[in-house]
């Protein structure tokens, strides 16, 4: 098979991206990073770095900006480690978060989303990608070779023409979803909440995340209070429906909220805002050659910090997509598999956030009810905690059912862990991330890192990394690493998160999920595993010339 490139052949029109946020930059870094060209526009004329907005970034989420050289994210964020939960001033108990592997990178960061989206443009300049302001997006159509997208600019309408299209154009989106036929439904919230950053030294309070539960200075509702960089706090008060922000401004009002959290201390407030949470999810999250992104194909409420963290795991699951299509790796089914992955990743988000938001905002006497008791029974018993919801923290969705995944009976999905926690490695999850060495004399790095290169097979010391290669690529033309877990891993932390047994091969996706565990000396489940990876049917059994094994080494492709 001849082995393409993601770019295509010269003069092959780009991908494009339509939005820059922070969604739309990391689709644009990460095409880039498959060497794909990339347009990108957006409607607005200039960034609008206002307030916080978005802050709590995960530590899946930070090793993607990583990956594509925004470290910077995660350094000059603020790490936080313990979320603490009270009910009427009293703490309740607190999550610290785990790692099963030996990432480098913190659990979860506080930083502005402006701060987040200055570190994205700069590493889009550096790839020489520019934005181009002031481009609304007015039409989509497509053909069998690609996508046209009619803008409206100060200079009049412009044609852009791309092989694909990501839409990351974010809520307000709605012209474009009505141009692919997609619904967006869903419902809104009454309560509103308001947000304000405050400048303050607030000694002890800097690593920690604090949720209150009917503190006595907001009674019957909730207050959220998040550390980020600066000596800056980002407060969530829940207000009332009737809620009028100028008024509370110059009725003192702001200034008594704050007065109540932090005492007689000098402070300095950075922004304020007052929102009303939504939960939607698109009907369709791919249209053709067109992938629908972030806040444009899911909305939900912030607990749990699911909504721009939600959207960089599309933007990754789109680019490598996209990537192999473009180079003609993909199966007939890669594509489509976006959506599978993807919405079904929206569903649990707005079934987690729709559950959260019952609980801090019940609706009925029966959910008020059950509030009050998992209230009451979490101060003295600990079985209790689990119903207690503040907000289950963001975690990278688990593709067990997607038709890229091929299971395996002896690791089964174990469901879903406890708070803090993240699952066993088996078929469908997120590889743990450990520090690995390469062959060859190319040095040390992160596994995550070497697997968004292709395709990766981690296999036991007693396989034929040869034969294992053949097999893989008898499947795609995309690329193939295979590495001897022992001599790849020489500090021992991926074999303790794998925890592997005796013939196992782990084989990875592009995006570092598991794709399937098979027997590293059974060329056919290599080779099928594969295929279904890709997207693709299930090939013809791999020519094998089967041996007895000799001094334990595995039998061998022909």
């Amino acid at each position: 098979m001849t082995r393409d490139t993601p770019a295509g052949p010269p003069g092959t029109p780009p991908v494009l991206v339509l939005g820059a946020g922070p969604v739309g930059q990391t689709a644009a870094l990460l095409l880039h990073a498959w060497g794909v060209p990339v347009t990108v526009v957006d409607a607005r004329p200039r960034r609008d770095a206002v307030g916080s907005r978005a802050i709590v970034q995960q530590r899946d989420v930070l090793d993607v900006w990583d990956h594509v050289g925004a470290g910077a994210v995660a350094e000059e964020g603020l790490t936080w480690t313990t979320a603490r939960t009270y009910h009427r001033g009293r703490e309740l108990f607190a999550v610290t978060l785990h790692d099963r592997g030996a990432s480098p990178l913190p659990p979860f960061v506080n930083i502005s989303q402006a701060r987040t989206e200055e570190i994205l443009d700069a590493r889009l300049a550096a790839a020489g990608i520019g934005v181009r302001w002031s481009h609304e997006v007015t039409g989509l159509d497509q053909d069998a070779d690609g996508v046209t997208a009619t803008c409206r600019t100060p200079d009049g309408p412009v044609r852009l023409r791309g092989t694909h299209a990501v839409v990351c154009a974010g809520a307000r989106a709605r012209t474009l979803r009505d141009a692919l036929g997609v619904g967006f439904d869903g419902h809104s919230f009454d309560d509103r909440f308001l947000i304000c950053d405050i400048r303050a030294d607030l000694p002890g309070w800097e690593r920690e995340r604090r949720f209150h539960f009917d503190p006595e200075w907001n009674p019957g509702r909730q207050v959220l209070i998040h550390p980020c960089p600066d000596s800056v706090y980002r407060i969530d008060w829940q207000v009332p429906p009737d809620f009028d922000a100028e008024r509370e401004v110059a009725g003192g009002g702001l200034d008594r909220r704050v007065r109540h959290i932090i005492g007689d201390r000098p402070y300095e407030v950075v922004w304020h805002s007052v929102y009303r949470f939504h939960t939607r999810v698109a009907d369709r999250m791919r249209v053709g050659r067109v992938l629908l992104a972030g806040d444009c194909a899911h909305l939900v409420a912030p607990f749990g910090a699911r909504g721009l963290n939600s959207g960089v795991q599309d933007a990754e699951n789109a680019a490598w997509k996209i990537a192999f299509a473009r180079a003609g790796w993909a199966g007939p089914g890669l594509l489509e598999s976006y959506h599978t992955e993807r919405h079904a990743a929206a569903r649990e988000n707005a079934e987690v956030t729709t559950a959260t938001m019952r609980f801090l905002v019940p609706p009925d006497d029966a959910a008020r009810a059950h509030r009050r008791a998992a209230l009451d029974a979490a101060r003295t018993d600990p079985a209790a905690r689990e119903r207690v919801d503040s907000g289950r923290l963001c975690e990278p969705f688990w593709y067990t059912d997607s038709p890229l995944t091929t299971p395996a009976a002896h690791r089964p999905p174990t469901g879903r862990p406890p708070r803090g926690h993240v699952p066993a490695p088996a078929p469908g999850v997120l590889v743990p991330d450990a520090p690995i060495t390469l062959p060859g004399g190319a040095g040390a790095t992160r596994l995550r890192s070497a697997a968004r290169t292709g395709f990766t097979l981690l296999v036991p010391a007693t396989a034929d990394p040869a034969a294992v290669r053949a097999a893989a690529e008898h499947a795609t033309p995309a690329p193939v690493t295979v590495l001897r877990l022992p001599d790849a891993d020489p500090t021992g932390a991926l074999t303790r998160a794998l925890e592997p047994r005796p013939g196992e091969a782990w084989l990875l996706r592009p995006d570092a999920h598991v794709a399937a565990v098979p027997d590293a000396g059974d060329p056919a489940a290599i080779t099928a595993a594969v295929r279904a990876a890709t997207g693709g049917r299930r090939p013809a059994p791999v020519p094998v010339q089967r041996k007895e094994p000799d001094d334990g080494v595995l039998p061998t492709a022909g």
